[in-house]
């Protein structure tokens, strides 16, 4: 593989968070599609680990978590068919957490929508913040037990539990969710201020990711084909999220009003990330 330049890799990575596919930022950069995975591989790990390590002492107030649906290589209807059980193939959620004041995103984990995943999440974000929070999840009955088992009872803990309906005229099989017809809120655990639980933010957050990585588009092929390039360039989008993509409401980045970062990052701070060999190969 022939060396790939700074400014080649910042061209790659800059296409790869703007929404593009492996293939297409191929054709736009002239580059083989061995070297934009291994620099995405590269990458992807860099920043995972600079994230890792980097957020924490986080003084959140309310957070929000959700969980968003995907499928690697094939849909999971299919992987039964074929009698493949393994995880990563077929579906694969990603749970995230978003603080609602600053919309830094301090933790995320990519798995099966189960109990495991989300106390995998719960003591991450645990171990990221430094006082009691309010937190807000979605109506998933794996978060009765993933909370408590992480903060104990130091947590002011709501669901929000969505109702939804059918409509009669629409047809059986439908690629969306069911009309939501209301919202019920739950206190589970503390004295949670009822004005704050919600799941807005995580949401939006869930549309933005479904726009800004081609992975994550309905109804296309740009589906993951390694469970290990759909982690990677999850990583990769939080690094640019986080810390490089000016917030339209903030107007700075997540990371510079969490007080995690003092400037506003460039593409090639991120390229930067990688290991001296890695830039170098």
């Amino acid at each position: 593989m022939n060396t790939l330049s700074r400014d080649r890799k910042a061209q790659i990575v800059r296409c790869l968070i703007e929404g593009n596919s492996v293939r297409a930022t191929c054709r736009i950069t002239g580059t083989s599609k061995d070297a934009v995975l291994k620099l995405l591989e590269e990458i992807g790990q860099a920043c995972w680990e600079y994230q890792h390590d980097t957020l924490r002492g986080l003084t959140c107030k309310r957070v929000q978590c959700d969980e968003i649906w995907q499928f690697v290589r094939m849909k999971e209807k299919t992987a039964k068919r074929h009698g493949i059980e393994e995880f990563g193939v077929g579906d694969v959620w990603t749970f995230v957490a978003i603080d609602a004041d600053t919309k830094l995103v301090p933790c995320w984990r990519v798995g099966p929508r189960d109990a495991g995943t989300a106390y995998e999440l719960m003591l991450d974000l645990a171990d990221r913040v430094t006082h009691r929070i309010q937190l807000t999840t979605d109506g998933f009955g794996a978060y009765l037990s993933a909370v408590p088992g992480a903060f104990g009872y130091d947590i002011d803990y709501a669901m929000l539990v969505k109702l939804y309906g059918k409509d009669p005229n629409e047809p059986d099989h439908r690629y969306s969710p069911a009309k939501c017809i209301g919202a019920e809120a739950q206190r589970i655990i503390g004295f949670p201020d009822r004005r704050h639980i919600s799941t807005s933010y995580i949401e939006r957050q869930n549309l933005n990711m479904r726009m800004s990585m081609r992975r994550f588009t309905r109804l296309t092929n740009g589906f993951s084909k390694k469970l290990a390039n759909h982690a990677y360039m999850i990583a990769l989008y939080y690094m640019w999220y986080n810390f490089g993509r000016v917030h339209q409401t903030l107007r700075v980045t997540p990371a510079m009003e969490a007080g995690v970062a003092n400037h506003i990052w460039e593409i090639e701070e991120v390229v930067d990330l990688l290991p001296v060999e890695c830039r170098l190969s």
